[in-house]
């Protein structure tokens, strides 16, 4: 099994990234104020648009260590992994498989089934854990109609109906997901999902969130050798990679969202963490998304043990985990593809 290794995170949109011997150097207004060993880094992601060197882009290539460019609010802009060494067998296979919709069904059936039902069982937490605290009576009818999602996908065999039914199953897990806010309910309030760009600090959160995730994905089935632009659930589009899209479904509600709980129902996170710009969106100030990274990485390093291998392995590697038994379905070792059903 790959080994989980540390995230380098470059936090100030002013700094800048070089190569020093075996070290990645972190530069600001000429000074050095970070010096890290590659061999204890797994991958690079810095947030603003100051860069890298060509000497250390090269380095990190020939290391396998991806660097991944983010905008200063936490929008992928763009990343360098190198020359690609995937098994071609492999990626021609997910290329047909992608081509012929039945197919592309099948896995994104499973995957679909992953997402609604980690969804339902984050509803089904609250319940058990805060009875007195969240409407049980509400909250179990949106469980049932989650339960009665994933018998509707399981029988659905095209990728409409298939989309069709997860954009109902996300309904109502969002139409209850205020009540999963415990804590500073004044500050933080949920109605419904904002994206580009997030209006409230709760959609903010769960952005960043969904960006760090998206990024993992693509690392992980990049490792594998799976294109990840070329997807089964998310179609084709210049830009997009449409598979780790397709493969964080599973991971949205169950890693991403119970973060962003976590942030909030703590107290990590508060009002005064965040801006509010001139166009409406609100976004984290830079101490603020710090102390995210922070929580994220430790959050990362917890360990688990994996629904279907019977593994205990890091949150980390879940997604590695899950685009490797995606690689060995396509190669005809499986029968179908296991999503990640957390319990």
């Amino acid at each position: 099994m790959k080994k989980l290794l540390n995230t380098l995170y470059v936090n100030k949109p002013e700094r800048f990234l070089s190569l020093d011997g075996e070290n990645v150097v972190i530069l600001e207004d000429k000074y050095i104020v970070g010096r890290f060993p590659l061999h204890n880094i797994g991958d690079i992601v810095t947030f603003g648009y100051a860069g890298a060197s060509p000497a250390l882009m090269g380095e990190c290539v020939k290391r396998k260590i991806p660097i991944v460019f983010m905008s200063p609010h936490g929008h992928f802009l763009a990343s360098v992994t190198g020359e690609v060494r995937g098994n071609v067998t492999l990626r021609k296979e997910q290329f047909r498989c992608s081509e012929e919709e039945e197919r592309s069904a099948l896995i994104a059936r499973n995957m679909l089934i992953g997402k609604i039902y980690n969804s339902k069982w984050v509803i089904e937490r609250a319940m058990r854990d805060h009875p007195m605290r969240v409407d049980v009576q509400v909250l179990s009818k949106k469980s049932k109609l989650m339960s009665q999602a994933i018998k509707n996908v399981r029988i659905a065999k095209m990728l409409g109906a298939l989309r069709g039914l997860e954009g109902e199953a996300a309904s109502v897990y969002f139409s209850c997901f205020d009540q999963l806010i415990l804590q500073q309910k004044d500050n933080f309030k949920f109605t419904k999902r904002t994206k580009r760009p997030p209006l409230d600090r709760v959609n903010a959160v769960m952005s960043f969130a969904y960006s760090l995730l998206t990024s993992m994905c693509a690392g992980a089935l990049e490792a594998v050798g799976l294109d990840p632009y070329v997807g089964f659930l998310h179609r084709d589009k210049p830009g997009r990679v449409s598979l780790a899209l397709d493969l964080m479904e599973e991971f949205r509600s169950v890693v991403a969202d119970r973060f962003v709980l976590t942030l909030i129902n703590t107290r990590i996170l508060c009002s005064s963490d965040f801006l509010v710009k001139e166009n409406g969106a609100v976004v984290l100030h830079d101490e603020a998304r710090k102390k995210f990274l922070t929580q994220w990485q430790n959050k990362k390093q917890d360990i688990i043990t994996h629904p279907f291998l019977n593994e205990k392995m890091e949150w980390g590697m879940v997604p590695y985990t899950q685009a490797m038994l995606l690689a060995r379905y396509l190669r005809g070792d499986l029968d179908e593809y296991p999503p990640f059903l957390w319990k």
